[in-house]
């Protein structure tokens, strides 16, 4: 194996350690409930905190340390999170947990952004978008190999046990990274309020929105996809698992190939993907009733619903230009605020209407957000030169699209752990 192949696995391992930590409490908000004596309900808390941390503190922590050495504020983020995961496992009572997870959210927040800048720069610019598919990869096998065995470990040795051993796998990420991964590359930044002003221009917002509404319209039927499947559809328990297999293995293939799509034009990719998802959920509530028919509309939905994760951190990484290492944060908090929001908008249709009208509302906001990919799709950075290529490759193995896929099947129980919160929920009970 070459040096850039060590550094990316070794990249790949630590966002697999930060991806455990986020959802695997929620295989064990019982537990953690009955130890810190909260219901159910409060102890879903610690989900929606750590997701809020990362969304709002991943852009801070990317600001303050703007002009810090990227690989060593890599390591840096490795320390803070082994500690933090120390931290958690000896909390003495509810509320110093969920200070520590919003405070370790946060954390994870600045890794994505700090990981990805580290493997863009790593390989030629024609392989960026490959250099940055192990980061998110490494997350998304969490959830297919990490947030399963820390469930099991947290059911026979307690749950303060799985932030000791993730805090342990975090130490062994921190000494790969000091030994595999280099000094990468990289220019002088420019002053903090030049990198604000790129990252946050209105271009970039325009697409971070865009983001939002496209996360959070799916998130507003895939939070409640569930009961959606057993009350409308009349699916048995069984056979509600089998079509969200379905839905993942559409998933795996549309994400491998909206990585391949993304190598020639994120944008036009955004687009396409925009418009094929209203068509797709737009099917899920028309045949809500008709078993086959739902299998077929949750197949297309997989297909191109989390294909477009990749195009869209690629556009927004590409439009900030000179403000891309701040802006690389922004795409996980667009991404985490519109699961939030979706949850949220769900909850609320749950309760009025009912749960077989989430389906038709994930459509609207989705649909909602075609003006703007469509307005978005000439846009290019000023600076262009400088620039990270929008549409450049962002193409993903079949195992990393399989993980992808059961990474989004995951995130399906982390947004009822969170509607546990909502006066009415429709999820299972925990």
């Amino acid at each position: 194996m070459n040096r850039s192949t060590l550094a990316l696995s070794t990249l790949a391992l630590s966002s697999f350690v930060v991806g455990t930590c986020e959802l695997v409490v929620v295989g064990l908000l019982d537990r953690v409930a009955g130890d810190m004596s909260v219901s159910i309900s409060t102890a879903g808390q610690l989900v929606t905190a750590y997701a809020l941390g990362l969304a709002v503190g991943g852009p801070i922590l990317a600001a303050l340390t703007s002009r810090v050495n990227r690989r060593v504020l890599l390591l840096v983020t490795l320390v803070a999170f082994a500690v933090a995961n120390v931290v958690t496992a000896s909390a003495v009572g509810y509320g110093m947990l969920l200070a520590v997870r919003v405070m370790t959210g946060a954390v994870q927040g600045l890794f994505i952004g700090v990981a990805s800048v580290v493997a863009a720069g790593l390989v030629p610019p024609r392989q960026r978008g490959q250099a940055m598919s192990m980061v998110f990869g490494g997350i998304a096998v969490s959830t297919v190999l990490g947030v399963p065995l820390g469930t099991v470990l947290g059911r026979a040795l307690g749950w303060r046990a799985v932030f000791v051993a993730v805090a342990v796998l975090a130490g062994v990420a921190l000494v790969c990274a000091l030994v595999f991964v280099p000094a990468v590359d990289a220019e002088r930044p420019p002053p903090f309020a030049a990198q604000a002003r790129a990252a946050f221009a209105p271009r970039v917002l325009a697409v971070l929105a865009a983001g939002l509404l496209l996360l959070g319209g799916q998130f507003t039927v895939f939070t409640f996809m569930s009961p959606y499947l057993q009350r409308v559809a009349g699916l048995p328990g069984g056979a509600v698992s089998a079509f969200l297999l379905v839905y993942g293995i559409a998933s795996a293939v549309g994400t491998f190939g909206g990585g391949r799509l993304a190598d020639r034009s994120a944008a036009t990719t955004l687009v396409v993907a925009n418009a094929l998802l209203i068509a797709a959920l737009g099917l899920v509530y028309v045949v809500g009733s008709v078993p086959a028919l739902l299998a077929l509309a949750l197949a297309a939905w997989g297909c191109v619903g989390f294909g477009l994760v990749p195009s869209l951190q690629l556009r927004v990484i590409g439009l900030a230009g000179s403000g891309g290492d701040l802006a690389a944060t922004l795409g996980a908090s667009a991404v985490n605020l519109g699961i939030a929001a979706g949850g949220f908008v769900g909850g609320r249709v749950v309760a009025g209407p009912g749960v077989h009208a989430v389906a038709l509302a994930g459509t609207i906001v989705v649909a909602a957000a075609m003006p703007i990919t469509w307005a978005t799709r000439r846009r290019h950075p000023v600076e262009s030169p400088a620039a990270a290529a929008p549409d450049g490759p962002a193409e993903r193995s079949d195992s990393q699209a399989l993980a992808a896929a059961c990474h989004a099947l995951c995130l399906v129980e982390a947004g009822k752990a969170a509607s546990t919160m909502s006066t009415a929920p429709a999820g299972e009970p925990r």
